[in-house]
């Protein structure tokens, strides 16, 4: 029987889950009033980076008495410079169930090295059990598991009087799932997850408990430059307003006030949720009725809309090793990159083999779509080519 090719391409191949697609519409000329060859610290300069974070609140709906900085290093600095600078005031919980939350272990048991320490685990596809946790040690956790399709389906969990902080990695989150801020006094992200923008850049949102663990406690290790938020025991306010502690490339700040426009046109926070529950919803109508792929996580309720993560469930490929298994996956992934159809879909290297496709609000339903059917159509392919092979 001849696997006949869908006759509807997507007409934008970028489903990797970072950095993710540009915006609808997104062009070069977007960027043509980015202060380039001015100083960050001119009026200009300046003026531009307070609009991003004034920008960054009203999008996200920030609270009016959380800090917004933009920070180096894109949110792994961001997040980095959060636990350097307030962890080991009291005992801290950590959950981890994929490869970024493991590397926040690794960070506060190895490099940190506290010793009043709670790990959390739970294997990919799965969610830590959150009534284990308790909220008056500090916690670190991902919302959005990127690499595993999982996210913590609300902050209920997170106790409205809690002792301790929470420290949030939304990298994957913001911009596509409502954030609890009331219970969240540390969240992180970067410009090039959800909407798209360029790399490089992160930021720090910070909420008055976290602005004072800052100016009352002081870590018993050295803090880098780029580390350090006080002076003086005092917030350096400067952070807050567009005052960078290193110097930011002003041609990715103008791509990310231009992604900010238009996720206002877009209906703000709510529009930017409806699309990426939109585009999930695709692909969760195609996997209803397609026999040789699932989900990753089992449970409906823990499914990221975001970086939505598939895993193999044909009996033929699912007895293969895990090395055969990733073979036939990267071997799918691949012919739909030569074909232009879908670029950067196999799963993180620490993930099961499976595929993962980037659902956020900068990629458009129609698109997804279509992608599910050329998933098909590769497999059927891939599938056929290996049994003749053998």
């Amino acid at each position: 029987m001849t696997n006949t090719a869908p006759g509807v391409r997507p007409a934008n191949p970028h489903f990797s889950s970072g950095p993710t697609s540009k915006r609808p519409g997104w062009s070069l000329q977007a960027l043509t009033d980015a202060a380039l060859g001015r100083s960050h610290r001119a009026k200009i300069g300046k003026a531009k980076l307070k609009r991003a974070i004034d920008l960054t609140r009203e999008v996200l709906e920030v609270p009016a008495d959380y800090r917004i900085g933009i920070v180096p290093a894109s949110d792994t600095g961001a997040m980095e410079m959060a636990m350097w600078s307030m962890l080991g005031a009291r005992p801290v919980t950590m959950l981890s169930w994929e490869s970024f939350g493991e590397g926040w272990v690794t960070d506060v048991e190895k490099q940190l090295k506290l010793k009043d320490v709670t790990v959390i685990k739970a294997p990919y596809g799965e969610l830590p059990d959150l009534s284990k946790v308790d909220s008056d040690t500090d916690i670190v956790f991902t919302w959005n598991g990127t690499t595993s399709g999982v996210r913590v389906p609300n902050a209920n969990w997170i106790k409205a009087d809690r002792k301790g902080l929470t420290f949030c990695d939304a990298t994957s989150a913001a911009f596509a799932q409502p954030l609890d801020f009331a219970k969240l006094d540390v969240v992180t992200f970067s410009w090039q997850k959800a909407l798209g923008g360029e790399a490089a850049h992160g930021m720090i949102i910070l909420s008055p408990r976290a602005v004072e663990r800052l100016e009352s406690y002081k870590p018993a290790w050295p803090l880098p430059k780029i580390f350090r938020m006080t002076k003086g025991g005092k917030l350096i306010e400067g952070i807050f307003v567009g005052e960078t502690i290193n110097t930011p490339s002003m041609l990715c700040v103008e791509d990310y006030l231009d992604t900010l426009q238009w996720a206002k046109s877009a209906g703000g926070l709510k529009g930017l949720i409806a699309r990426a529950d939109a585009n999930t919803k695709a692909v969760s109508d195609w996997l209803a009725i397609s026999k040789w792929i699932a989900p990753l996580p089992a449970d409906p309720a823990v499914r990221s809309n975001t970086s939505v993560c598939l895993k193999v469930v044909d009996a033929a490929i699912a007895k293969l090793p895990v090395e055969g298994q990733w073979d036939f996956v990267k071997a799918v992934a691949a012919k739909l990159e030569k074909g232009g159809i879908a670029y950067d879909i196999a799963n993180h290297r620490d993930a099961p083999p499976g595929f993962r496709i980037w659902c956020g609000a900068t990629v458009e339903k129609s698109d997804v779509e279509a992608l599910t059917a050329w998933l098909d159509w590769a497999f059927a392919e891939t599938k056929a080519a290996q049994l003749k092979a053998a």
